[in-house]
């Protein structure tokens, strides 16, 4: 199964929701991305981890390809990810790992 790049999700989003569309490029990419309070590595890495722990899985793949763009490195991604299955349960962190394979398996 083919990894889709940023722009494919974003065209497809577009063309079934415009104004989610552009909330999501201009309010939470182009403005709450951008603040300075946390790094765009700090921000990666709880989005992925809450995005697993919610069991949001359908955004996964996109935001870890994020998290390696931001600077992490697998290690403290599978670190992160371990950490959330005592916490978020274990099956949860299964299918973090599942998902982050297929990512590595791309880069």
């Amino acid at each position: 199964m083919a990894i889709s790049n940023e722009q494919t999700v974003l065209d497809d989003m577009r063309a079934v929701a415009p104004e989610f569309s552009k909330l999501t490029e201009e309010l939470l990419f182009g403005d709450i991305w951008k603040r300075p309070d946390l790094s765009q590595r700090d921000k990666s890495l709880i989005t992925v981890t809450c995005l697993i722990a919610l069991n949001r899985i359908e955004q996964v793949d996109f935001h870890l390809k994020k998290a390696f763009e931001n600077g992490l490195t697998k290690e403290e991604l599978v670190a992160a990810i371990t950490h959330i299955a005592f916490y978020a349960g274990w099956p949860t962190a299964a299918s973090g790992f599942v998902h982050l394979k297929k990512i590595i398996d791309h880069l």
